[in-house]
């Protein structure tokens, strides 16, 4: 058994969040102690992972909460898990091409820069060079 702290720093995960997502019924068979203290198996870290794996791509939490009462249904439910995970999975390729063109943009502005630096140049793209040079 794993205490809340425990698994905020294993999974990086703010303990605030953990909890949160406990309350939110994300991890439906966690136990407590004769303290009350959330007690986490083997078995709840893999929710945490999927939880945290959909949170990441900005799945919603009714959405989450979904796919986790789909999942205790049991395996009648597979085919429509199947279409919420493929469905994510295709909201995470578009973000990952955004990101991707993001990073391009990125890199030309660090070669711009380097450019500009090694050779002592002015930046003729900045507006402000442009309203001084008039």
């Amino acid at each position: 058994m794993f205490t809340i702290k425990y698994v905020s720093d294993k999974m990086d995960v703010s303990v605030h969040t953990l909890r949160f997502w406990a309350k939110s019924g994300f991890f439906p068979f966690i136990k407590r102690d004769s303290n009350n203290i959330r007690l986490f198996t083997e078995n709840d870290l893999e929710w945490v992972k999927i939880v945290k794996c959909l949170r990441s791509v900005g799945t919603q939490n009714k959405d989450i909460k979904k796919y986790i009462d789909l999942c205790i249904e049991g395996d009648s439910t597979i085919p429509e898990r199947f279409e919420i995970i493929k469905s994510t999975k295709n909201n995470a390729v578009a973000q990952m091409k955004v990101l991707q063109q993001q990073l391009d943009l990125l890199s030309f502005k660090e070669n711009y820069y380097q450019n500009l630096i090694q050779n002592n140049l002015k930046d003729n793209y900045n507006p402000i060079n442009k309203i001084q040079n008039k």
